[in-house]
Parts: C-alpha cells; structure tokens; sequence
C-alpha cells in the first residue's frame, strides 16, 4: 500500500535518514520549477553560481560526516538530453559533498527489472516512488514500507550501480 507524502515529509526523510539513501532516476527531462530557471541560463550560455544547491550540498556534507551515504544512479539515454546535458554539467558540487552520483547508458538496462516510477529508498525501509507527468512536472511522492516495493527497489538499484559509471568517469554522448 502506498501512502501520498507532503514536501515537508519528503524533506524530513532526506534529511532523517539513518545509514543510507539511494536514489533511482530513470526520466531523460524533468521539468522541476526549482530547477528550470536554471536550466534555461546554462541554455542561454549564462554563468549560474549555483548557490541554489547549497541547501542540498550542506545536507550531504552532514551525511558525509556522520557516516552515512547516498547513491544516486541516472539511467539516461544517449546521445544526452538537453537536461541530462545541463544535470551533468551541475553534479560536481553534490559529488564534492558527498553524493555519489553515476551514470548508466540506458542501453545497458534492457533486461534490468526496474520499477515503473523514480525512486528513493531509505535505510532498506522505505521506498518514496516519485511520480510525474508527462512533461517531467512532479505529480506526487507515494511511500510504501511494503517489503516486496522494498526489495523490488533495492535489487533494481543495486542491479543498475552494478553497470553504472561514476560521475567523475563518465564522458557525455
């Protein structure tokens, strides 16, 4: 059974957490109002000081320090999108913090069992399927402490990380 959770929910998992958070992205464009101005700078070819990841980075940087990890793993189609294009060019700050972000050519996952919706998974506990429209605008944020969305999201990360590249490795197509 899956639960619809607040932003303020969300944001108390990320930053609650115990020993790990994983995240799975599966989407070639989302279309997040936090992140489009941006975007739309970095297509314009304008400097972006990205002071608006600080929030994030600061977060991490504690995680670090208390011993606790998070993974994020991008299935992405190549050649990149717009995007994934802009996505990579921003990622260093959150590695530098903390986040170990890597990258998968969608190809690689033709016979990986992934679930239907993005993905956080907390302490093996929780899963937060992260649901959109088709136009990458956030529809909703479902959680679900079942075991088997739980063990469906933990075998699908780990089956995605096994073949992903680290941020610092990958080159963009």
């Amino acid at each position: 059974m899956t639960t619809s959770i607040t932003d303020e929910e969300f944001e108390s998992l990320l930053t609650g957490f115990m020993r790990e958070a994983v995240h799975l992205e599966t989407r070639d464009a989302y279309g997040t109002a936090v992140e489009l101005p941006h975007m739309v700078k970095w297509t314009a070819g304008e400097e972006d000081d990205l002071e608006w990841l600080q929030g994030w980075c600061s977060t991490l940087r504690e995680h670090a320090e208390a011993g606790r990890t998070v993974r994020r793993a991008r299935i992405v189609s190549e050649p990149l999108s717009d995007y994934q294009r802009w996505s990579c060019s921003i990622a260093y700050p959150m590695v530098e913090a903390g986040e170990d972000i890597r990258w998968v050519p969608r190809r690689l996952v033709s016979s990986t069992a992934i679930p239907g919706n993005d993905f956080y998974l907390f302490d093996d506990n929780l899963a937060v399927f992260l649901l959109y429209s088709g136009d990458g605008l956030a529809v909703d944020k479902v959680a679900s402490a079942d075991p088997g969305d739980v063990r469906l999201c933990r075998a699908a990360f780990e089956a995605v990380w096994e073949l992903s590249v680290p941020h610092d490795q990958y080159v963009p197509v």
